[in-house]
């Protein structure tokens, strides 16, 4: 469709409005010239159409009236294409912010609804060159930004050790149907923990790569440098199977460097991780809300490892302490200018970019921004507020802070081969009633986010790997790597999934195991 061309009075209106003091001999001038540039814009347009991809024909399905107990399931699918591969036989969700193609995607956003993708992202490619199954795509947090599982617009995700209980946010339906054996494996995202955190919550594994190993193009973004993706399962063996197909360079995402040199994760979990050491990171037990049975659940699961030849050694972290405030800045006045103002994809980055879907959610958030989330609603009057005022200033400097904060780890992982703390400093909170005071849909969004969020800033690689229990509900150690370095953080992982015998299964999912 042909750009509108602005007329005269429009030309005035913008000038006006910009403060650009033009009077109207010249505004006449201007719009001649804006005329013809403008052609451009449409000629961009018709070469485009050459190349432009058509939306596949592929069968997708609403979950059946009670058979998504959990509101876990978006839509549901049965798509393979290859019949060998090391994930044969396997299903993958596909957590509802990455696009597969002809199925629709929501990013549990009525500001997203409506939208089909019509190309896969290259992580969805690869599941299906690697003989997965896709079973269909989970449902996810508005937008992605929150902790909790409450703010997704097709209604809250409950966790399968207790359906009053939040599953975590953002990749609330990947952990969920993981814990609750309803498919093998499962994609999420993580800006700010939403990979790691549901993992905690629903007692799974859950594993953060290091940023740019895996590329995220074809998922929607939120902020260019904090956006990852990565693998959830029920064993550190599947994440690392996984891991082995979605990682190495795609030539679309800038996020990723020239040339990676992704490990054998699989091979690696053989290797004895005996004579490894450990860095308890003291921050990170110290958190204002810590529940003293998480703090004691995951030191007891070190303990494990060091009956199993590991070392550990408690070491001080100062800057850990300041991470959360350092990503404050980062994920809100990013978010603001990208995913709001920039529509999702933001500009002047070289890589692959969504037409399609830039349109659709730049015209929908706009007919109505009441529809979006009470956390979007709270980073975009943040983020407009510091953007308007300061002009990016605090962006900067934690820009700035970043190589600080990240050589603060940096240090401490000279000394040792991976660092450990708690996932997240509490167990799984109950879900915010349907008329819940602001203060606690807010706050159940943003809790737990203290020790996860450093590491989307810095880019290390981290894993949530199951502790054990605090009053009946899962614990996530975190287990934190030198960049790259992902085959030590999950040879730890693994070394504790062998030590206490495998993970435990929701009481219901136990006995239909």
């Amino acid at each position: 469709m042909p750009i509108e061309k602005p007329t005269v009075a429009a030309m005035a209106e913008l000038a006006a409005a910009a403060g650009l003091g033009i009077d109207d001999a010249d505004i006449v001038t201007y719009q001649a010239v804006a005329d013809g540039l403008l052609e451009s814009w449409n000629r961009v347009e018709e070469l485009y159409a050459d190349l432009a991809p058509s939306v596949p024909e592929r069968t997708w399905v609403r979950p059946a009236e009670g058979h998504n107990e959990l509101g876990a399931w978006y839509v549901q699918t049965d798509l393979a294409e290859a019949a060998e591969g090391p994930l044969a036989g396997r299903t993958v969700v596909i957590k509802d912010n990455v696009s597969v193609a002809g199925v629709p995607m929501m990013n549990g956003s009525l500001t997203v609804d409506g939208y089909i993708p019509a190309e896969d992202a290259t992580v969805v490619r690869r599941l299906l060159a690697a003989g997965a199954t896709i079973a269909g795509k989970s449902t996810c947090e508005d937008l992605c930004f929150s902790g909790g599982s409450h703010t997704s617009k097709p209604g809250p995700v409950r966790n399968p050790w207790d359906r009053e209980r939040s599953a975590g946010g953002s990749s609330s339906g990947s952990a969920a149907l993981v814990a609750g054996r309803e498919v093998d494996l499962a994609l999420g995202g993580d800006q700010g923990g939403s990979v790691r955190i549901p993992a905690a919550f629903c007692g799974i594994v859950g594993h953060k790569p290091t940023f740019g190993l895996v590329p995220y193009t074809g998922a929607f973004p939120i902020e260019q440098s904090i956006d990852h993706l990565g693998p959830m399962a029920r064993t550190v063996e599947d994440v690392a199977t996984m891991l082995d197909v979605i990682v190495g360079v795609d030539g679309l995402d800038p996020r990723q460097p020239d040339a990676t040199a992704p490990a054998d994760y699989v091979q690696a979990l053989t290797e004895s991780a005996s004579g490894l050491r450990l860095g308890v990171v003291t921050e990170g037990f110290q958190l204002a809300n810590a529940d003293p049975a998480v703090n004691e659940a995951v030191r007891a699961a070190i303990a494990q490892l060091v009956s199993a030849g590991l070392e550990a050694e408690e070491v001080s972290i100062p800057w850990h302490a300041y991470g959360p405030a350092i990503w404050d800045v980062i994920s809100v006045e990013g978010a603001t200018w990208q995913m709001v103002d920039g529509n999702a994809y933001g500009m002047n980055w070289k890589g692959y970019y969504d037409p399609d879907l830039i349109a659709h959610y730049g015209r929908r958030w706009r007919e109505d921004p009441s529809r979006f989330s009470e956390t979007v609603k709270l980073v975009m009057m943040a983020g407009r507020h510091a953007l308007d005022n300061e002009f990016g200033r605090h962006y900067a400097m934690a820009r700035g802070l970043e190589s600080r904060l990240a050589a603060a780890y940096d240090t401490a992982l000279e000394n040792y081969d991976v660092l450990v703390m708690p996932t997240l400093p509490i167990t799984a909170s109950k879900l915010p009633a349907a008329d819940a005071e602001l203060a606690d849909t807010l706050g159940r969004a943003l809790e737990m986010l203290a020790n996860t969020a450093p590491f989307d800033v810095t880019g290390h690689p981290a894993c949530s790997v199951p502790a054990g229990l605090a009053d009946g509900l899962p614990v996530g150690l975190m287990v934190i790597g030198r960049k790259y370095d992902d085959a030590t953080v999950l040879r730890v992982a693994h070394a504790l999934e062998n030590a206490v015998g495998g993970f435990p299964l929701p009481a219901a999912e136990r006995r239909n195991a």
